[in-house]
């Protein structure tokens, strides 16, 4: 999946949002389905949102734009996924997920719905949003190769804090371990590790040291509810210009040493050797994903 640093929610419903959403400067949009939909309107924003996907790709082919279906219990989903799996989507955001087996029914209907519909390589971002998603979120990962990320659970007030029952701060120690079991799977599967949810809309300062905190822990993105949020959440996920200056200096100088036959050195004071340039280069190509064109790369 392509290495988004923010995924924005947009009601699906409210098509004038979309492009408010755009210009905000999201690398990815939710187009809602479940939560912010009234359920007298899911069936009428199922068409809305078909077309604001086509209305979006006529003029930009660079945002992610995904789709949160309603959830498999609530039988609406194959009915969402008809609608939605047209041309120009990326992806579907697949709510309430909880095993591998309901992986593979998601798998089962985009199967027949990108046949029909003539679409293909759809991937899933998978919420952890239960005791059982955070218990079974290593197999989850590893379930189908659509599953292109999963988003480590920190939200004050949805669904994984009513399941779990912590008591939210800001610090996020409350939501450590379970952030922690979804990062190591999202490593061990290759996949996109994203976190969230940042809900106080006015405090900027506070979302940017959540998200410092989360790359910090080693997520590479954050989902947001409001536009407000995004060019924080960019600038937070973006590798900085002196992160990119030293590890690029890293690898010529390991380089140019290996070169000479020594594989250990010193660099800026460090002892380095081939584990430290391991990771500059690695470090490096997904920087290489994320600054030198913002939406394209490959995450998986």
């Amino acid at each position: 999946m392509k290495p988004y640093r923010s995924v924005l929610f947009v009601p699906g419903h409210r098509p004038a949002w979309v492009e408010k959403a755009i210009a905000a400067g999201a690398d990815c949009l939710v187009l809602d389905l479940e939560d912010s939909v009234p359920d007298g309107e899911k069936e009428a924003a199922r068409a809305v949102v078909a077309e604001s996907i086509s209305r979006v790709r006529q003029t930009d082919d660079r945002v992610g734009l995904l789709v949160r279906v309603n959830p498999l219990a609530t039988r609406l989903t194959g009915a969402d996924l008809e609608a939605v799996v047209v041309p120009g989507l990326d992806g579907v955001f697949t709510p309430k997920i909880e095993k591998a087996t309901d992986v593979l029914r998601y798998d089962a209907l985009l199967d027949h719905f990108e046949a029909r519909n003539g679409v293909g390589g759809l991937e899933y971002v998978v919420p952890v949003e239960t005791v059982p998603a955070v218990q079974n979120c290593r197999e989850i990962a590893l379930a189908s190769p659509r599953v292109g990320a999963m988003i480590g659970p920190s939200a004050e007030h949805a669904d994984i804090a009513r399941a779990v029952g912590y008591e939210w701060t800001p610090e996020g120690l409350e939501t450590l371990y379970l952030r922690s079991r979804v990062l190591l799977a999202c490593r061990e599967a290759g996949i996109h590790a994203l976190t969230g949810l940042w809900e106080d809309l006015a405090n900027l300062d506070g979302l940017r040291e959540f998200a410092l905190r989360g790359r910090q822990l080693g997520f590479r993105g954050m989902v947001a509810i409001h536009p407000s949020h995004v060019a924080t959440v960019n600038d937070v996920f973006t590798p900085s210009a002196d992160d990119i200056a030293f590890y690029q200096g890293m690898v010529e100088a390991y380089e140019a040493a290996a070169a000479e036959g020594r594989g250990a050195l010193r660099y800026r004071g460090l002892h380095i050797d081939r584990a430290h340039y391991d990771k500059a280069v690695e470090w490096l190509d997904r920087a290489a994903l994320v600054n030198g064109d913002e939406r394209t790369g490959e995450g998986r």
